[in-house]
């Protein structure tokens, strides 16, 4: 009998002792709320629980994360819908296997005054240069902006605080932020609440690594959505390890970027309610090609569908 017991303890000893699966996860910039979910993986054992080894290398504004992954550097990144159908254009096999904001967290803000987003048209937005191919011609479609409307962004706040007449772009999650801390409730749109459609933070890997790690990918989208879903109920082990990578970031931002993240339901709403954390729809992603059409951003012939797929996140369900 004690043999029997040995043997059946080192079987399970051996189960237990099988190697993790290595993944190497790149953000899309220096460790935020709006990786919250992720960092919560990490830090509550989630990744290691299913099986995962998972590294989280951060984003930043010298880090392109698609070129990395074209290059085998790493194994999932974190990027905008938009890039990767442009990377299809390019004829780089990267695909989408999840999302995680469900919500585009991209907003126009403004002094205290207007009431709608049509208050806008015809006065002056800061807008980057990158916006000329992603929402500035969906606002020009869908709201009559013009051109001569665009004034330049430097990535800074301090030209709106100067000019109560300017407007800016932003994400939800932070310019706000800057701007209340210097004593201006601003005017806040969330084009997504007004139908902007692509996807935000998506999860993309080359179709080699889909179609030979999938069974690993299933297992770390399935651990990110209860990272997620962790988070959002108390995000303190998450915070923890945003603050250790990226020591600059604040309390009260990550703070308020989890209050923000909760309130406008970027992670947590739509479709996610009904088919879990970090799900997509093909109609979502159909929308965006045919905004891209529409705006005469999408070229001839091109499959746009290789740019996503719904054979990970589907067999993934973990509800808000």
């Amino acid at each position: 009998m004690l043999r029997i017991l040995s043997a059946l303890a080192f079987l399970i000893g051996s189960a237990h002792a099988q190697p993790l699966d290595k993944l190497v996860f790149a953000t899309d910039w220096l460790a935020q709320a709006e990786h919250g979910g992720f960092y919560q993986a990490l830090a509550e054992g989630t990744y290691r629980k299913h099986g995962l080894d998972v590294t989280i290398r951060m984003g930043g504004p010298q880090v392109n994360g698609l070129q990395l992954l074209a290059a085998g550097q790493i194994d999932v990144a974190m990027g905008d819908g938009l890039q990767v159908l442009s990377a299809i254009e390019q004829s780089v096999p990267l695909v989408a296997i999840a999302a995680t904001f469900q919500k585009n967290p991209t907003v126009l803000i403004a002094h205290p005054g207007p009431q709608r987003i049509e208050d806008l048209k015809g006065k002056p937005i800061a807008i980057g240069a990158a916006s000329n191919t992603t929402f500035w011609p969906w606002l020009k479609q869908k709201y009559g902006f013009t051109d001569d409307q665009k004034r330049p962004y430097a990535f800074s706040v301090q030209p709106f605080l100067a000019d109560r007449t300017l407007a800016q772009q932003g994400f939800a999650t932070s310019e706000p932020h800057s701007i209340e801390k210097a004593g201006v409730k601003p005017t806040v749109f969330l084009l997504a609440d007004l139908g902007y459609p692509p996807y935000s933070e998506a999860l993309i890997v080359t179709r080699a690594t889909l179609d030979k790690r999938r069974d690993a990918l299933v297992r770390f989208v399935r651990a990110s959505a209860e990272g997620w879903k962790s988070y959002l109920a108390n995000p303190a082990p998450g915070n923890a390890l945003i603050r250790k990578d990226n020591p600059q970031m604040g309390e009260d931002l990550v703070a308020f970027g989890v209050a923000k993240t909760k309130s406008h339901g970027l992670v947590d709403s739509g479709d996610a309610r009904a088919q879990g954390l970090l799900t997509m729809t093909d109609a979502r992603w159909n929308a965006t090609v045919d905004f891209l059409r529409s705006a005469g951003l999408a070229k001839p012939g091109v499959d746009y569908r290789r740019a996503w797929t719904l054979d990970v996140v589907r067999d993934v369900k973990v509800l808000p």
